[in-house]
């Protein structure tokens, strides 16, 4: 057999037709970053032998994992005193979750939630950006996120004062306004859909310029990222979700205390006690 006579096709980019209405194949972005759970670093159990104070950490997170259920109240403990030695070792025993918040002020303060869901670690800061105060709290949301003594703007609609370019914004401000005011007496939380809705990015700009920036951020990342903002309008929170690749899939405004994207849940809180157990049981002759 004679291989010269055989004809040779390459293929490849550049090598297919191409389609007729000009159009050329083109694949998805492949997912970014993703937040995966991790296991908090193992230590030698002799480790805790000569550190009081981890070891007073430890059976304080227990006592209050155990009880948070009978009240629900946020449970605090000051860790501000607490020695380096003993400190590195609960910043490895609790680790980093998929929560982190931030606060403007007043207070100023800093919170990443560990992998123990509801189990929050808060630093505050004074005027001069030195901390104040290392709290280790146990609660479905830091207590602080709950506050909004300082938030006092009202939504204020008129169309006198309103651009031209802005269409459909204004309903939503007096819906807004609505649910607000039944909120403070029912305390039925609201959802207002912006993702459904024909807004242009006037629209969007007005209704951000309205509502304004408030103190609290927060970002949760897991497949993708959800971002809470609040607004300077009380029990009025922002928060739109992006998929893996960054891409806004769901922007909603929801009037409620604290959203509950932003909350752990009960049962979490429950798993929360059952991995801490798990998590010190090597060291259950330390810890005692």
């Amino acid at each position: 057999m004679d291989f010269r006579g055989i004809p040779l096709r390459t293929i490849g980019p550049g090598t297919q037709p191409e389609e007729m209405d000009g159009r050329t194949l083109s694949y998805i972005d492949m997912p970014k970053d993703m937040w995966t759970y991790k296991q908090p670093q193992m230590l030698e159990p002799a480790t805790l032998s000569h550190l009081a104070g981890a070891k007073e950490t430890m059976l304080w997170l227990k006592d209050a994992l155990a009880g948070y259920g009978q009240s629900s109240e946020s449970q605090l403990a000051n860790l501000t005193a607490l020695d380096a030695d003993s400190r590195d070792v609960v910043n490895q025993i609790l680790g980093e979750g998929e929560v982190s918040i931030t606060c403007s002020g007043p207070p100023r303060a800093c919170t990443q939630e560990s992998v123990l869901a509801g189990v929050w670690r808060t630093l505050y800061f004074d005027q001069d950006d030195q901390l104040a105060y290392d709290l280790l709290e146990v609660a479905d949301v830091p207590h602080y996120v709950r506050s909004h003594e300082n938030l006092d703007r009202e939504i204020k609609v008129s169309q006198a004062n309103t651009p031209a370019d802005v269409t459909n914004a204004l309903p939503i401000l007096v819906e807004l306004e609505s649910h607000r005011r039944q909120y403070s007496n029912d305390r039925q939380s609201k959802v207002i859909n912006l993702s459904l809705l024909p807004l242009a990015d006037a629209d969007l700009e007005f209704l951000d310029e309205q509502l304004g920036h408030g103190p609290v951020d927060i970002l949760s990342r897991s497949y993708g990222k959800c971002q809470v903002s609040a607004t300077l309008v009380p029990n009025v929170w922002w928060v739109r979700y992006y998929n893996s690749m960054g891409i806004l899939i769901l922007n909603t405004l929801e009037v409620v205390d604290v959203p509950q994207v932003a909350c752990a849940a009960p049962e979490d809180l429950r798993d929360s006690a059952l991995r801490l157990d798990e998590i010190l049981a090597p060291y259950q002759s330390e810890v005692a």
